[in-house]
């Protein structure tokens, strides 16, 4: 139970007094003085503790307590007790010098007494409670100061569970000493061996101002350690003002992606004062889009989706940031499908946006396998209403958010981001008042339907984790990211572009399942089992983001091309034959004429 503020103050106060009072008295009774030189006692130790509370001497009583600390209550308790010890001397009695010890050391004795016996409390309450319980083997990467945060921290709070057994550095001063009572090793590069000698089952990086850089390299060193990794905030989050506190290594971590490096002036120039539309504004990206634009104040946003439950959880995020703010933007939500041409053109009349972002669409593969006919309607049809209504109300810029999927497609879903691709590229050579373009990428994490909540759910459960295949492979961005790059490409955007991004390598679902696995604690294949279920219908081996990697075009953001040698063919009497059999619900002929027409 945390104590209140006045009640350890006053406990400080009390025994401070009666240590100084009594000290005296022992003294003065020893040596047969009278009751008046007992008075004058009492008036010093309430002399005493004005000054303690003047001079704020109580604050440093915490849980902090340090060097400095105790030097400054050193010269505090110098200062005022010798002087009251000459003093007493002057008006004759003559002291000894244990006296002149015992006196002098009244006030410091007490306090850091103070301070002593709460963490000698806390660290016999965190043995106690080990003994009860296991406590979880952990290692820290780092002896300096950020490494006796997390150590101290750990040794204190017994909620923690946590015995740290070995701390491991680089520099080479360090390693063979004793770090805080634990052995030091290292180098950092050796991790493996010491996880595996120790027994280790929680690392803590605890390593001051360190880089994200540094952090991939360490975290590659234990990418088979079935540990638990830890961590203290990165420089650039510290920066942010996010507070030095623990916190588990995320998915994108453990995958080494780094952020993808933004102009923010650029995308804040762009939607300024512009009025914005977001279909989908309720899914994983366009959720997301909806709060970025939020932050770059544009003259009002448009949330546009057919799930209801979604865009008003975004609705109401928005009015309690507007409630923060002194000049509100205007939010407006609608409820509608893209594939409804005049419930669309109402919203389009009434708001006559500047940009638009199309992020509705159907993604599952498997599902859209079985329901060809609903892919179409919603993610060509739909993407055909968008495009065709921005022209019509002379929107500045269309965005469309595309995916890798609509390379070289095996299945309806990508063919269907295929042919959306294609009605952006002949919209755009219909009409230059509108800029048209498309933003590909790769899987996002913790998307709605994505692998990665999956995966938590089934390792939560005990298991089994259920991948396809031993060899397939996907690309990985975060949610945020993924936005960053759909406004940062509409920057660019001129007419007709597809926009892709430097994703770095793609990642074994399987290294993925294992890492998320490990970094729960557990042992894959051993605690937690991974079963293989096959390839589901339509799912392809690996993903593609360029044709040719050769050819792409750089932009300004080195991480962001654009890919201009796919040739997207679009005939406006297949389309109309496309659309008029999913709004007949045959779902064959609209699988046969998507052979037909796919690359």
């Amino acid at each position: 139970m945390k104590l209140p503020r006045w009640f350890k103050l006053t406990m400080y106060i009390m025994a401070d007094f009666f240590a100084f009072f009594t000290i005296w008295a022992i003294i003065l009774l020893n040596d047969g003085h009278f009751v008046h030189e007992y008075l004058i006692i009492l008036g010093a130790a309430f002399i005493q503790l004005v000054l303690l509370v003047v001079f704020r001497v109580y604050k440093i009583i915490t849980i902090h307590f340090g060097l400095l600390d105790a030097v400054r209550l050193f010269w505090f308790a110098l200062i005022f007790n010798g002087l009251f010890t000459l003093v007493y001397a002057w008006i004759g009695h003559e002291l000894s010098l244990l006296e002149i010890f015992f006196s002098l050391g009244s006030l410091p004795f007490v306090l850091v007494g103070l301070r002593a016996s709460r963490r000698i409390l806390a660290l016999w309450l965190h043995v106690k409670d080990n003994l009860k319980k296991k406590a979880t083997r952990t290692l820290v990467i780092g002896a300096g100061s950020a490494g006796k945060l997390i150590i101290d921290e750990m040794r204190t709070n017994i909620s923690l569970n946590a015995k740290v057994v070995v701390v491991v550095d680089d520099d080479h001063e360090k390693i063979g000493r004793s770090f805080l009572g634990i052995p030091v090793v290292g180098p950092v590069a050796q991790i493996s061996q010491w996880i595996q000698q120790y027994n280790i089952q929680q690392v803590v990086i605890a390593i001051g101002k360190i880089t994200r850089t540094r952090l991939f390299e360490i975290l590659r060193l234990m990418e088979k350690a079935n540990v638990k990794i830890r961590r203290l905030p990165l420089m650039e989050e510290l920066e942010k003002g996010q507070q030095m506190k623990m916190k588990d290594v995320s998915v994108n971590e453990l995958l080494g992606r780094d952020v993808i490096p933004l102009i923010n002036e650029e995308i804040e120039a762009f939607i300024r004062n512009q009025v914005v539309l977001v279909t989908g504004a309720g899914g994983s990206i366009g959720s997301e889009l909806v709060r970025q634009i939020f932050t770059y104040e544009p003259k009002a946003l448009v949330l546009v989706d057919l799930y209801e439950n979604g865009v008003y959880d975004v609705q109401q995020e928005l009015v309690k940031l507007n409630r923060q703010r002194e000049k509100p933007i205007p939010v407006h939500v609608h409820i509608g499908s893209t594939y409804n041409y005049d419930r669309m053109n109402v919203i389009f009349e009434s708001f006559q946006p500047n940009l638009v972002f199309h992020a509705a669409a159907y993604k599952h593969v498997p599902l859209m396998e079985d329901s060809p006919q609903e892919a179409v309607r919603t993610n060509v049809l739909g993407t055909y209403n968008i495009a065709k209504l921005s022209a019509e109300w002379h929107v500045k810029k269309m965005v469309l958010v595309s995916t890798d999927k609509a390379v070289r497609p095996t299945n309806v879903m990508g063919a269907t981001k295929y042919y959306a691709e294609a009605i952006i590229r002949h919209f755009s050579q219909q009409t230059k008042k509108t800029s048209y373009s498309a933003v590909r990428f790769g899987n996002v994490l913790a998307s709605n339907g994505s692998v990665i909540p999956l995966f938590k759910k089934q390792i939560e459960a005990g298991g089994p984790v259920t991948v396809t295949h031993k060899e397939i492979t996907r690309y990985f961005m975060t949610i945020p990211e993924a936005v960053g790059l759909i406004l940062q490409s509409s920057v660019y955007a001129t007419g007709g572009e597809i926009f892709v991004l430097d994703m770095g390598k793609p990642v074994k679902i399987i290294d993925l399942a294992e890492k998320m696995i490990r970094q729960s604690g557990y042992i894959p294949y051993e605690e937690i089992n991974i079963e293989f279920t096959g390839l589901r219908p339509g799912e392809k081996m690996y993903e593609e983001l360029l044709l040719d990697p050769q050819t792409n075009i750089r932009t300004p953001n080195e991480k962001i091309f654009i890919e201009r040698t796919t040739k997207l063919t679009f005939d406006i009497a297949r389309y109309e034959r496309l659309v008029a059999l999913s709004l007949a619900n045959d779902a064959d002929l609209v699988k046969e004429l998507f052979e037909q027409i796919k690359p």
